[in-house]
Protein backbone atom coordinates (compact mmCIF):
# COMPACT_ATOMS: atom_id res chain seq x y z
CA UNK A 1 0.00 0.00 0.00
CA UNK A 2 2.76 2.36 0.75
CA UNK A 3 4.67 1.38 -2.56
CA UNK A 4 1.59 2.21 -3.96
CA UNK A 5 0.65 5.64 -2.81
CA UNK A 6 4.46 6.13 -3.37
CA UNK A 7 3.94 5.57 -7.06
CA UNK A 8 0.65 8.01 -7.24
CA UNK A 9 2.32 10.63 -5.51
CA UNK A 10 5.34 10.31 -7.83
CA UNK A 11 3.14 10.23 -10.88
CA UNK A 12 1.30 13.57 -9.61
CA UNK A 13 4.74 15.39 -9.20
CA UNK A 14 5.17 14.34 -13.10
CA UNK A 15 1.98 15.48 -14.16
CA UNK A 16 2.75 19.26 -12.11
CA UNK A 17 5.99 19.34 -13.71
CA UNK A 18 4.76 19.08 -16.80
CA UNK A 19 1.99 21.19 -16.73
CA UNK A 20 4.40 23.94 -15.44
CA UNK A 21 6.97 22.79 -18.40
CA UNK A 22 7.46 26.20 -20.84
CA UNK A 23 7.86 23.40 -23.65
CA UNK A 24 4.29 22.72 -23.50
CA UNK A 25 2.86 25.38 -22.80
CA UNK A 26 1.82 26.20 -26.09
CA UNK A 27 -0.26 23.14 -26.59
CA UNK A 28 -2.48 24.40 -23.85
CA UNK A 29 -4.26 25.87 -26.56
CA UNK A 30 -4.18 29.37 -28.58
CA UNK A 31 -5.48 32.88 -26.58
CA UNK A 32 -7.20 35.38 -28.16
CA UNK A 33 -7.54 34.21 -32.15
CA UNK A 34 -9.39 31.99 -34.40
CA UNK A 35 -8.59 30.28 -37.12
CA UNK A 36 -10.31 31.27 -40.80
CA UNK A 37 -8.21 28.94 -42.67
CA UNK A 38 -5.39 26.59 -43.09
CA UNK A 39 -4.39 26.60 -46.95
CA UNK A 40 -1.30 23.69 -47.79
CA UNK A 41 -1.49 23.44 -50.93
CA UNK A 42 1.76 22.58 -52.40
CA UNK A 43 3.25 20.41 -50.36
CA UNK A 44 6.54 18.16 -50.69
CA UNK A 45 8.78 16.08 -49.52
CA UNK A 46 10.91 18.58 -47.91
CA UNK A 47 11.45 19.52 -44.57
CA UNK A 48 11.11 23.23 -45.99
CA UNK A 49 7.92 23.11 -47.87
CA UNK A 50 6.80 26.97 -47.61
CA UNK A 51 9.28 29.98 -46.49
CA UNK A 52 8.06 33.68 -46.40
CA UNK A 53 4.67 35.17 -46.77
CA UNK A 54 3.70 38.95 -47.44
CA UNK A 55 0.28 40.64 -48.77
CA UNK A 56 -1.22 42.86 -51.54
CA UNK A 57 -4.38 45.01 -51.42
CA UNK A 58 -5.74 45.68 -54.46
CA UNK A 59 -7.13 49.40 -55.45
CA UNK A 60 -10.75 47.82 -54.70
CA UNK A 61 -9.78 46.60 -51.43
CA UNK A 62 -9.51 42.50 -51.94
CA UNK A 63 -6.69 41.48 -49.88
CA UNK A 64 -4.05 38.83 -51.53
CA UNK A 65 -1.98 36.53 -49.26
CA UNK A 66 1.13 35.68 -51.19
CA UNK A 67 3.30 32.73 -49.89
CA UNK A 68 6.92 31.17 -51.10
CA UNK A 69 6.18 27.57 -51.53
CA UNK A 70 9.45 24.87 -52.43
CA UNK A 71 7.73 24.65 -56.45
CA UNK A 72 7.12 28.33 -56.08
CA UNK A 73 4.95 31.61 -55.39
CA UNK A 74 1.28 31.32 -54.83
CA UNK A 75 -0.86 34.10 -54.45
CA UNK A 76 -4.17 33.13 -52.02
CA UNK A 77 -7.70 35.60 -52.19
CA UNK A 78 -8.48 35.97 -48.61
CA UNK A 79 -11.16 38.60 -48.47
CA UNK A 80 -13.79 36.14 -48.21
CA UNK A 81 -13.19 34.15 -45.13
CA UNK A 82 -15.59 31.25 -45.99
CA UNK A 83 -14.17 31.29 -49.71
CA UNK A 84 -10.14 31.75 -48.84
CA UNK A 85 -8.56 30.05 -52.45
CA UNK A 86 -5.48 30.05 -54.25
CA UNK A 87 -6.25 32.66 -57.72
CA UNK A 88 -2.46 31.95 -59.06
CA UNK A 89 0.70 30.36 -59.11
CA UNK A 90 4.34 31.32 -60.67
CA UNK A 91 6.41 28.00 -60.89
CA UNK A 92 10.30 28.40 -59.79
CA UNK A 93 12.77 29.36 -62.60
CA UNK A 94 14.74 25.92 -61.39
CA UNK A 95 11.63 23.80 -60.16
CA UNK A 96 13.11 20.99 -57.85
CA UNK A 97 16.21 22.63 -56.66
CA UNK A 98 17.13 22.10 -53.22
CA UNK A 99 18.05 25.91 -52.72
CA UNK A 100 14.31 26.55 -53.31
CA UNK A 101 13.69 26.37 -49.73
CA UNK A 102 14.25 30.42 -48.90
CA UNK A 103 11.89 32.54 -51.08
CA UNK A 104 11.07 36.31 -50.00
CA UNK A 105 8.88 38.59 -51.55
CA UNK A 106 7.45 42.30 -51.49
CA UNK A 107 4.97 44.20 -53.57
CA UNK A 108 5.17 47.87 -54.89
CA UNK A 109 2.28 49.32 -56.99
CA UNK A 110 0.32 46.37 -58.71
CA UNK A 111 3.64 44.37 -59.12
CA UNK A 112 4.86 41.27 -56.74
CA UNK A 113 9.03 40.87 -56.65
CA UNK A 114 10.05 37.72 -55.94
CA UNK A 115 13.46 36.60 -55.14
CA UNK A 116 15.13 33.31 -53.82
CA UNK A 117 19.01 31.66 -53.33
CA UNK A 118 18.55 29.59 -56.34
CA UNK A 119 21.41 30.14 -58.20
CA UNK A 120 20.49 32.51 -61.43
CA UNK A 121 17.10 33.04 -59.71
CA UNK A 122 17.23 37.06 -60.60
CA UNK A 123 14.03 38.73 -59.54
CA UNK A 124 10.53 37.48 -60.84
CA UNK A 125 8.27 40.37 -61.53
CA UNK A 126 4.33 39.49 -61.56
CA UNK A 127 1.81 41.67 -62.17
CA UNK A 128 -1.53 41.85 -60.10
CA UNK A 129 -3.80 43.66 -61.77
CA UNK A 130 -5.78 41.62 -63.24
CA UNK A 131 -6.62 39.70 -59.92
CA UNK A 132 -9.24 38.24 -58.96
CA UNK A 133 -9.50 36.79 -62.12
CA UNK A 134 -5.37 35.80 -62.83
CA UNK A 135 -1.71 36.68 -61.94
CA UNK A 136 0.80 37.47 -64.87
CA UNK A 137 4.25 36.35 -64.81
CA UNK A 138 6.02 38.78 -66.57
CA UNK A 139 8.80 37.23 -66.12
CA UNK A 140 12.71 37.05 -64.69
CA UNK A 141 14.83 40.47 -64.75
CA UNK A 142 18.49 39.43 -63.77
CA UNK A 143 20.92 42.99 -63.46
CA UNK A 144 24.99 41.89 -64.65
CA UNK A 145 26.37 40.18 -61.72
CA UNK A 146 23.45 39.18 -59.80
CA UNK A 147 22.53 35.23 -59.50
CA UNK A 148 20.43 35.06 -56.10
CA UNK A 149 18.99 36.88 -53.05
CA UNK A 150 18.66 36.15 -49.44
CA UNK A 151 15.61 38.33 -48.69
CA UNK A 152 13.80 41.48 -50.48
CA UNK A 153 12.94 44.95 -48.44
CA UNK A 154 10.56 47.55 -50.05
CA UNK A 155 9.97 51.18 -49.52
CA UNK A 156 8.55 53.28 -51.88
CA UNK A 157 9.77 52.82 -55.92
CA UNK A 158 13.19 50.82 -54.80
CA UNK A 159 13.85 47.86 -54.15
CA UNK A 160 16.67 46.61 -51.55
CA UNK A 161 17.94 43.19 -52.23
CA UNK A 162 19.73 41.54 -49.33
CA UNK A 163 22.35 38.65 -49.26
CA UNK A 164 22.64 38.26 -52.33
CA UNK A 165 25.79 36.07 -54.37
CA UNK A 166 29.23 36.92 -53.61
CA UNK A 167 30.59 38.64 -56.46
CA UNK A 168 27.10 41.03 -57.15
CA UNK A 169 27.29 42.15 -53.70
CA UNK A 170 26.63 40.06 -50.26
CA UNK A 171 25.77 43.68 -48.46
CA UNK A 172 22.61 45.80 -49.83
CA UNK A 173 21.43 46.96 -53.67
CA UNK A 174 18.97 49.30 -54.30
CA UNK A 175 16.81 48.79 -57.35
CA UNK A 176 15.22 51.51 -58.66
CA UNK A 177 11.24 51.42 -60.05
CA UNK A 178 10.80 55.32 -60.56
CA UNK A 179 11.15 54.85 -64.45
CA UNK A 180 9.24 51.18 -65.35
CA UNK A 181 8.14 48.94 -62.20
CA UNK A 182 8.88 46.11 -65.10
CA UNK A 183 12.53 46.98 -65.84
CA UNK A 184 14.38 48.05 -62.50
CA UNK A 185 17.64 50.24 -62.19
CA UNK A 186 20.25 49.18 -60.61
CA UNK A 187 21.57 51.97 -58.33
CA UNK A 188 23.83 51.60 -55.65
CA UNK A 189 24.87 49.22 -52.64
CA UNK A 190 27.02 49.12 -49.66
CA UNK A 191 28.99 45.90 -48.80
CA UNK A 192 30.76 46.41 -46.04
CA UNK A 193 28.99 43.57 -44.29
CA UNK A 194 26.89 40.89 -45.34
CA UNK A 195 23.06 41.74 -44.56
CA UNK A 196 20.94 39.42 -43.40
CA UNK A 197 17.70 41.98 -44.23
CA UNK A 198 16.97 45.34 -43.80
CA UNK A 199 14.47 48.22 -42.87
CA UNK A 200 13.94 51.21 -44.67
CA UNK A 201 12.26 54.27 -43.05
CA UNK A 202 12.24 57.63 -44.14
CA UNK A 203 15.63 56.85 -46.44
CA UNK A 204 17.50 55.39 -43.52
CA UNK A 205 18.68 51.79 -43.48
CA UNK A 206 18.49 49.53 -40.82
CA UNK A 207 20.81 46.31 -41.52
CA UNK A 208 20.90 43.20 -40.16
CA UNK A 209 24.82 41.75 -40.18
CA UNK A 210 23.70 38.83 -38.64
CA UNK A 211 26.85 36.22 -39.75
CA UNK A 212 29.42 39.38 -39.67
CA UNK A 213 30.93 38.94 -35.82
CA UNK A 214 30.48 40.63 -33.57
CA UNK A 215 26.79 40.49 -34.75
CA UNK A 216 26.31 44.24 -35.40
CA UNK A 217 22.71 46.13 -36.69
CA UNK A 218 24.05 48.97 -39.19
CA UNK A 219 22.09 52.65 -39.94
CA UNK A 220 22.49 53.86 -43.73
CA UNK A 221 21.83 57.23 -45.39
CA UNK A 222 19.81 56.01 -47.91
CA UNK A 223 18.99 59.51 -49.72
CA UNK A 224 21.53 59.19 -52.30
CA UNK A 225 20.58 55.97 -53.77
CA UNK A 226 23.51 55.62 -55.88
CA UNK A 227 25.90 56.65 -52.64
CA UNK A 228 25.07 55.15 -49.09
CA UNK A 229 26.89 56.14 -46.19
CA UNK A 230 27.22 54.57 -42.71
CA UNK A 231 25.80 56.27 -39.93
CA UNK A 232 26.21 54.60 -36.99
CA UNK A 233 26.44 50.93 -35.58
CA UNK A 234 25.92 48.31 -32.68
CA UNK A 235 26.68 44.79 -31.74
CA UNK A 236 23.39 43.47 -30.93
CA UNK A 237 24.29 41.70 -27.98
CA UNK A 238 23.93 39.50 -26.25
CA UNK A 239 23.53 36.77 -28.26
CA UNK A 240 23.94 38.77 -31.25
CA UNK A 241 22.40 37.50 -34.52
CA UNK A 242 20.37 39.92 -35.39
CA UNK A 243 17.84 38.58 -38.49
CA UNK A 244 15.46 41.33 -38.88
CA UNK A 245 14.10 44.35 -37.44
CA UNK A 246 11.22 46.67 -37.35
CA UNK A 247 10.94 50.64 -35.63
CA UNK A 248 8.37 51.36 -33.40
CA UNK A 249 5.72 54.21 -33.98
CA UNK A 250 7.29 56.49 -32.76
CA UNK A 251 11.08 55.99 -33.99
CA UNK A 252 12.94 55.85 -30.80
CA UNK A 253 12.67 52.08 -30.29
CA UNK A 254 13.52 49.43 -32.84
CA UNK A 255 12.98 46.03 -32.35
CA UNK A 256 15.43 43.13 -33.45
CA UNK A 257 15.32 39.05 -33.82
CA UNK A 258 17.99 36.80 -33.17
CA UNK A 259 17.93 33.84 -35.19
CA UNK A 260 19.60 31.18 -33.18
CA UNK A 261 18.92 27.89 -31.21
CA UNK A 262 21.43 28.34 -28.17
CA UNK A 263 20.78 30.18 -26.54
CA UNK A 264 16.93 30.02 -28.44
CA UNK A 265 17.12 33.27 -30.05
CA UNK A 266 14.62 36.44 -28.43
CA UNK A 267 13.51 39.53 -29.71
CA UNK A 268 15.10 42.82 -28.56
CA UNK A 269 14.15 45.98 -28.18
CA UNK A 270 16.60 48.93 -28.43
CA UNK A 271 16.50 52.81 -27.76
CA UNK A 272 18.33 54.36 -30.87
CA UNK A 273 17.37 57.91 -30.12
CA UNK A 274 21.05 58.31 -29.42
CA UNK A 275 22.73 56.63 -32.23
CA UNK A 276 26.14 57.59 -30.63
CA UNK A 277 24.67 55.56 -27.53
CA UNK A 278 21.85 52.80 -28.25
CA UNK A 279 21.13 50.89 -25.49
CA UNK A 280 19.42 47.53 -24.84
CA UNK A 281 16.03 48.80 -22.83
CA UNK A 282 14.32 45.11 -22.91
CA UNK A 283 14.07 41.21 -24.47
CA UNK A 284 11.19 39.21 -24.90
CA UNK A 285 9.75 35.89 -25.28
CA UNK A 286 6.48 34.55 -25.73
CA UNK A 287 4.29 33.82 -22.67
CA UNK A 288 5.63 31.40 -20.32
CA UNK A 289 8.15 30.25 -23.20
CA UNK A 290 11.88 30.22 -23.17
CA UNK A 291 12.70 27.47 -25.63
CA UNK A 292 11.80 29.41 -29.36
CA UNK A 293 13.33 30.50 -32.00
CA UNK A 294 12.19 34.26 -32.84
CA UNK A 295 12.51 34.95 -36.54
CA UNK A 296 10.80 37.98 -37.94
CA UNK A 297 8.82 40.92 -36.46
CA UNK A 298 6.41 43.45 -38.33
CA UNK A 299 5.03 46.15 -36.73
CA UNK A 300 1.67 48.14 -37.51
CA UNK A 301 0.82 50.92 -35.06
CA UNK A 302 1.49 49.90 -31.81
CA UNK A 303 1.05 45.99 -32.68
CA UNK A 304 3.84 44.14 -33.20
CA UNK A 305 3.12 40.94 -34.95
CA UNK A 306 5.99 38.16 -34.81
CA UNK A 307 6.04 34.81 -36.51
CA UNK A 308 8.46 32.68 -33.51
CA UNK A 309 9.06 29.67 -35.52
CA UNK A 310 7.38 26.47 -33.14
CA UNK A 311 5.71 28.93 -31.23
CA UNK A 312 3.11 30.25 -33.94
CA UNK A 313 1.98 33.86 -34.68
CA UNK A 314 2.50 35.87 -31.84
CA UNK A 315 0.51 39.78 -31.23
CA UNK A 316 2.22 41.80 -28.81
CA UNK A 317 1.19 45.36 -27.82
CA UNK A 318 4.01 47.62 -28.16
CA UNK A 319 2.40 50.95 -26.62
CA UNK A 320 5.07 50.86 -24.47
CA UNK A 321 7.92 49.63 -26.45
CA UNK A 322 9.94 48.52 -23.18
CA UNK A 323 7.15 46.76 -21.57
CA UNK A 324 5.89 44.46 -24.85
CA UNK A 325 2.34 42.50 -23.29
CA UNK A 326 1.49 40.04 -25.75
CA UNK A 327 -2.07 39.79 -26.36
CA UNK A 328 -2.66 37.18 -28.49
CA UNK A 329 -1.45 34.22 -29.81
CA UNK A 330 -1.79 30.84 -32.69
CA UNK A 331 0.48 28.07 -32.25
CA UNK A 332 0.67 26.52 -36.44
CA UNK A 333 3.19 24.10 -34.93
CA UNK A 334 2.06 22.62 -31.80
CA UNK A 335 3.43 19.50 -31.87
CA UNK A 336 6.28 20.72 -30.14
CA UNK A 337 8.10 24.10 -28.60
CA UNK A 338 11.90 23.40 -28.93
CA UNK A 339 14.56 25.05 -30.17
CA UNK A 340 14.74 24.71 -33.47
CA UNK A 341 14.06 26.77 -37.25
CA UNK A 342 10.67 24.78 -38.06
CA UNK A 343 7.18 26.16 -37.99
CA UNK A 344 5.89 30.03 -38.45
CA UNK A 345 8.24 32.02 -40.94
CA UNK A 346 6.86 35.00 -42.18
CA UNK A 347 3.59 37.12 -40.88
CA UNK A 348 1.89 39.77 -42.55
CA UNK A 349 -1.06 42.14 -40.94
CA UNK A 350 -3.77 43.24 -43.19
CA UNK A 351 -6.15 46.71 -43.03
CA UNK A 352 -8.82 44.29 -42.27
CA UNK A 353 -7.53 43.34 -39.23
CA UNK A 354 -6.39 39.52 -40.86
CA UNK A 355 -3.34 37.88 -39.54
CA UNK A 356 -1.25 35.82 -41.89
CA UNK A 357 1.48 33.55 -41.26
CA UNK A 358 3.26 30.96 -43.30
CA UNK A 359 4.58 27.84 -41.69
CA UNK A 360 7.58 25.74 -43.20
CA UNK A 361 5.47 22.52 -43.27
CA UNK A 362 1.76 23.12 -43.13
CA UNK A 363 1.69 26.48 -45.19
CA UNK A 364 -0.43 29.64 -44.99
CA UNK A 365 -2.84 30.16 -42.11
CA UNK A 366 -5.41 32.92 -42.04
CA UNK A 367 -6.32 34.47 -38.02
CA UNK A 368 -7.78 37.23 -36.79
CA UNK A 369 -7.54 38.21 -33.12
CA UNK A 370 -10.51 37.56 -30.94
CA UNK A 371 -12.83 34.91 -30.25
CA UNK A 372 -16.05 34.28 -32.54
CA UNK A 373 -17.66 32.95 -29.52
CA UNK A 374 -18.31 36.65 -28.18
CA UNK A 375 -20.45 37.12 -31.11
CA UNK A 376 -24.37 36.72 -31.36
CA UNK A 377 -26.50 36.47 -33.73
CA UNK A 378 -30.35 36.44 -33.13
CA UNK A 379 -32.51 36.10 -36.23
CA UNK A 380 -35.93 35.56 -35.12
CA UNK A 381 -37.08 38.95 -35.87
CA UNK A 382 -35.49 40.75 -39.32
CA UNK A 383 -35.14 44.87 -38.37
CA UNK A 384 -36.11 47.18 -40.75
CA UNK A 385 -32.86 49.30 -40.98
CA UNK A 386 -29.84 49.53 -40.55
CA UNK A 387 -28.43 50.43 -36.74
CA UNK A 388 -25.85 50.84 -34.42
CA UNK A 389 -26.69 50.81 -30.67
CA UNK A 390 -24.25 52.54 -27.57
CA UNK A 391 -22.38 49.86 -25.80
CA UNK A 392 -23.15 48.78 -22.58
CA UNK A 393 -22.23 49.31 -19.67
CA UNK A 394 -20.93 52.36 -20.44
CA UNK A 395 -18.31 53.41 -19.41
CA UNK A 396 -16.65 49.98 -18.79
CA UNK A 397 -14.00 47.93 -17.57
CA UNK A 398 -12.94 45.72 -19.57
CA UNK A 399 -15.41 44.46 -21.47
CA UNK A 400 -18.84 45.76 -22.83
CA UNK A 401 -21.50 44.49 -25.54
CA UNK A 402 -21.69 46.38 -28.99
CA UNK A 403 -25.36 45.79 -30.74
CA UNK A 404 -26.43 46.41 -34.02
CA UNK A 405 -29.08 45.47 -36.85
CA UNK A 406 -28.67 44.47 -40.01
CA UNK A 407 -31.98 44.48 -42.29
CA UNK A 408 -30.56 41.57 -44.87
CA UNK A 409 -27.18 40.60 -45.75
CA UNK A 410 -24.61 42.03 -46.19
CA UNK A 411 -20.93 42.58 -45.67
CA UNK A 412 -20.01 44.26 -41.94
CA UNK A 413 -17.03 46.04 -40.91
CA UNK A 414 -16.90 47.38 -37.47
CA UNK A 415 -13.29 48.69 -36.00
CA UNK A 416 -12.26 50.74 -32.82
CA UNK A 417 -10.32 53.78 -32.72
CA UNK A 418 -8.68 55.81 -30.45
CA UNK A 419 -8.54 59.56 -29.73
CA UNK A 420 -6.00 60.24 -32.48
CA UNK A 421 -7.47 57.86 -34.95
CA UNK A 422 -5.44 54.75 -34.72
CA UNK A 423 -7.49 51.85 -35.24
CA UNK A 424 -6.64 49.24 -32.15
CA UNK A 425 -9.30 46.81 -32.91
CA UNK A 426 -11.33 45.03 -35.59
CA UNK A 427 -14.70 43.23 -34.08
CA UNK A 428 -15.47 42.05 -37.70
CA UNK A 429 -15.23 42.36 -40.84
CA UNK A 430 -17.38 39.54 -42.99
CA UNK A 431 -20.26 39.15 -44.91
CA UNK A 432 -23.34 38.28 -42.03
CA UNK A 433 -27.01 37.50 -41.68
CA UNK A 434 -29.82 39.79 -41.60
CA UNK A 435 -30.74 40.13 -37.57
CA UNK A 436 -29.70 41.14 -34.60
CA UNK A 437 -26.17 41.07 -34.18
CA UNK A 438 -24.18 41.69 -30.66
CA UNK A 439 -20.54 41.12 -29.24
CA UNK A 440 -18.44 41.16 -26.31
CA UNK A 441 -15.30 43.47 -26.85
CA UNK A 442 -12.59 42.86 -24.27
CA UNK A 443 -10.26 45.89 -24.13
CA UNK A 444 -8.26 45.09 -21.23
CA UNK A 445 -5.18 45.83 -23.16
CA UNK A 446 -5.66 49.29 -23.80
CA UNK A 447 -5.16 52.20 -21.17
CA UNK A 448 -8.38 54.05 -20.20
CA UNK A 449 -9.70 56.89 -22.32
CA UNK A 450 -12.11 57.54 -24.61
CA UNK A 451 -12.82 55.32 -28.16
CA UNK A 452 -14.88 55.69 -30.69
CA UNK A 453 -16.33 52.34 -32.65
CA UNK A 454 -17.57 52.71 -36.43
CA UNK A 455 -19.69 50.04 -38.46
CA UNK A 456 -19.49 50.14 -42.19
CA UNK A 457 -21.57 47.68 -44.49
CA UNK A 458 -21.31 47.54 -47.84
CA UNK A 459 -24.91 49.05 -48.64
CA UNK A 460 -23.22 52.44 -47.60
CA UNK A 461 -24.14 52.10 -44.57
CA UNK A 462 -21.60 54.29 -42.02
CA UNK A 463 -22.26 55.21 -37.80
CA UNK A 464 -19.94 55.90 -35.22
CA UNK A 465 -20.62 55.93 -31.56
CA UNK A 466 -18.21 56.89 -28.35
CA UNK A 467 -17.32 54.90 -25.41
CA UNK A 468 -15.11 55.47 -22.40
CA UNK A 469 -12.85 52.52 -20.63
CA UNK A 470 -12.21 53.47 -16.93
CA UNK A 471 -9.64 51.50 -15.36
Amino acid sequence: MRIQRSFFIVIFLIGLALINNDELYAQLGNSNTYLIRNLNGHPTANQYQYSACWGYVAPNGREYAIIGCQPGTAFIDITDSANVHEVGFVASTAPGNSNNLWREMKVYSHYAYLVSEVPNSGVQIVDLQYLPDSVHYLGKYVVSGHSSTHSISQSGPYLYLNGCNASFGQGVTILDLTSNPEAPVRRGSWNTQYVHDCRVVNDTIWTCNIYNPPGTVTVLNGSNKDNLTFIANWVNAPNQFPHNCALSLDHHHIFTTDETTNPPGKLKVWNIQNLSNVTLETSWQPTNLTTCVVHNVEVYGNIAVIAHYEAGIRIVNVTNPTSPVEIAWYDTYPNANAPQELGCWGVYMFPSGKIIGSDTQTGLYVIKIGNPVGINTNNGNIPEDYSLKQNYPNPFNPSTTIEYSLPKSSYVNLKVYNMLGEQVAMLTDEVEQAGVHSITYDAGNLPSGVYYYTLKTNTGFSESKKMMLVK
